[in-house]
């Protein structure tokens, strides 16, 4: 987890909100890696039963969710995204709707997947430190349940974040792994 600068005089330190969105980020993406980090990459495409998200899935899932919250809402889709990860391809395989498959064929290795979601949310964290915060009380593009701002969409994403964590927390228990906490 990156701290914000402490030191720096209050007029080069990020307003308290744009503070408070990064610190939510990071502390949901620290809980994410601790729970990762205590799941086997060989059960990473085991579902409990079929149809259900598997944890490819959900860190997938949490990589294309982050993007479209934190970034393309924000500040729309950038050619150099592409650069981070395989916008369409992940759309198509974690993407809202999709149907997750037991075949670790259909998908990028856990590598690829772990390199695309490291990849997104510090892209994430770099843009949001340096955003002006005139911007985060704009419209964030098509209507959400959660949220009708940009500032709104930054903030939803690390709740959503936590839901899908809680998932990957479920699954390591139907696997048998031992608790965490």
């Amino acid at each position: 987890m990156t701290d914000l600068p402490t030191t720096l005089p209050s007029s080069k330190r990020p307003p308290m909100l744009i503070r408070i969105i990064l610190e939510d980020l990071q502390q949901a993406r620290a809980y994410a890696n601790e729970m990762l980090s205590h799941v086997d990459e060989s059960v990473w495409f085991r579902q409990p039963a079929d149809s259900v998200n598997h944890i490819a899935w959900q860190v997938g899932h949490m990589t294309i969710a982050q993007y479209g919250l934190c970034l393309k809402r924000v500040r729309g889709v950038r050619e150099e995204d592409s650069q981070l990860f395989d916008v369409l391809e992940f759309g198509e395989l974690f993407g809202k709707g999709s149907i997750p498959s037991c075949s670790e064929h259909d998908y990028p290795t856990p590598v690829e997947i772990r390199n695309a979601f490291n990849a997104v949310h510090a892209q994430v964290e770099s843009e949001i430190a340096a955003i002006d915060p005139s911007v985060l009380e704009d419209s964030a593009g098509p209507e959400h349940p959660m949220f009708n701002t940009k500032g709104g969409s930054l903030r939803f994403s690390a709740k959503h974040e936590m839901l899908h964590v809680g998932q990957i927390g479920l699954l390591r228990r139907f696997f048998g792994c031992t608790f965490i906490r």
